[in-house]
């Protein structure tokens, strides 16, 4: 699929910015952002997806259409305003404004049949690559280990909704208001997985106490169903060790692609490392 392709099937003219270039090609062309979704991604599925999206409104982006070319599934999408440079203060991240329309999210049934989300799905990929890539024997032990400790069975209180891959960078301001972007993950599931990824970067220290509490109680003051309030540990503690892991496999296997860097790396195995060390003193 080339990015040539992209500008033509968006019919529009102005600049064009690759804003992603991995499995899923994402361009945006003037006023509009196609992607080229992963190779392989079920249509029907996807299409169920953007059904169930677009009947939860003020939740998620509208996308403009679906089609295909080359073999590939093209979304178009309107462009918006992403978290960007503008707002990398900590103190002005809409971890509020996330958090609300997940708690939104998850107060709605997933329909019958619904595919699962993505995130269990997410973290037997990234394991399947760190098998396969060359990565030094001592940190596939840390990594592996510590997905040893994870276990085998859901643990979930609820099932709900899910996003399926929730993070800032799933936030777009459209038209005045926040809305979530990106359903390729979006099903059935156990919603604590959609608040693994800053609670998992909260307990490696790479995110501040004051934006996990803020995001937290937001979650909770809007109803937020995932965590029991004043022990929401109790169900964040297996989908945020294996979020930890799973980022700790990307970051080593795509160091240079996805632009992990060096401290980043290092917390995410040194968390790796305690969660063996908490097992071990557990047995």
């Amino acid at each position: 699929m080339r990015i040539s392709d992209l500008v033509r099937l968006s019919r529009r003219d102005g600049p064009v910015t690759v804003l992603r270039d991995a499995a899923a090609l994402v361009v945006r062309v003037g006023d509009v952002v196609v992607k080229a979704h992963a190779p392989g991604t079920d249509e029907a599925a996807l299409r169920a997806r953007l059904e169930t999206a677009a009947a939860l409104p003020g939740l998620f982006l509208a996308p403009i259409g679906l089609e295909r070319m080359d073999g590939r599934l093209i979304t178009i999408w309107p462009a918006a305003e992403t978290v960007g440079p503008d707002l990398a203060d900590p103190a002005h991240l809409p971890w509020e404004e996330g958090a609300r329309l997940l708690a939104r999210l998850h107060a709605a049934p997933p329909p019958a049949g619904f595919p699962p989300a993505g995130g269990p799905a997410r973290l037997a990929r990234a394991m399947a690559r760190l098998a396969r890539a060359e990565v030094p024997p001592s940190v596939t032990a840390v990594i592996t280990g510590a997905y040893r400790t994870l276990p085998t069975e859901p643990t979930g209180r609820v099932r709900a909704l899910c996003h399926g891959d929730w993070h800032l960078g799933q936030l777009v301001r459209h038209r005045g208001r926040w809305l979530l972007i990106d359903v390729d993950d979006l099903g059935a599931g156990d919603p604590a997985w959609d608040l693994a990824r800053p609670a998992a970067w909260y307990a490696a220290g790479l995110l501040d106490p004051a934006s996990w509490e803020r995001f937290l109680s937001a979650y909770l003051a809007a109803g937020g169903r995932a965590v029991t309030p004043g022990d929401p540990w109790r169900e964040l503690d297996a989908p945020a060790r294996a979020l930890i892991i799973q980022q700790a496999a990307t970051a080593v296997t795509a160091r240079e692609r996805d632009g992990h860097d060096p401290e980043t790396i290092d917390a995410l195995l040194s968390a790796c490392a305690r969660i063996v060390a908490a097992t071990r003193r557990v047995i």
